[in-house]
């Protein structure tokens, strides 16, 4: 899980997202979406639709009021927890990346989650 973790948050650096912590040392990271021009509540509608979750979350000394924010949190357990491994994280910061860009337009958005969703079927949910 923190593997996974550390690979996505380094592949999202890669992209041009800032880690507000420089990166992570757990499951979890937190996104300053500001270098994208973006917000946090425009994000996470826009991954949604995209069928990726995320939350939106402040940064410290946030400019954005608590229900816009400026940052994301993403996590990894549910992808650990499907059976993806460090290799995946490429593809999902890939997913995330074009997310951001595609998040006035829902269209593409709906096109990219179809493309998750058919990534995903590799990786079942764990039945109990």
């Amino acid at each position: 899980m923190v593997r996974n973790a550390a690979r996505l948050a380094a592949e999202l650096t890669a992209r041009g997202f800032r880690m507000v912590s420089g990166g992570t040392d757990n499951h979890l990271m937190l996104v300053d979406l500001r270098p994208k021009h973006a917000t946090g509540k425009a994000v996470a509608n826009a991954l949604d639709l995209a069928r990726i979750t995320v939350n939106k979350n402040m940064i410290p000394f946030d400019p954005e009021k608590p229900f816009v924010t400026s940052g994301i949190r993403i996590g990894t357990p549910a992808v650990t927890t499907r059976g993806m491994k460090e290799a995946e994280m490429v593809a999902i910061a890939d997913f995330i990346e074009r997310g951001v860009a595609l998040k006035d337009d829902p269209e593409g958005l709906r096109k990219l989650g179809e493309e998750v969703k058919a990534f995903t079927a590799a990786f079942p949910l764990p039945q109990f």
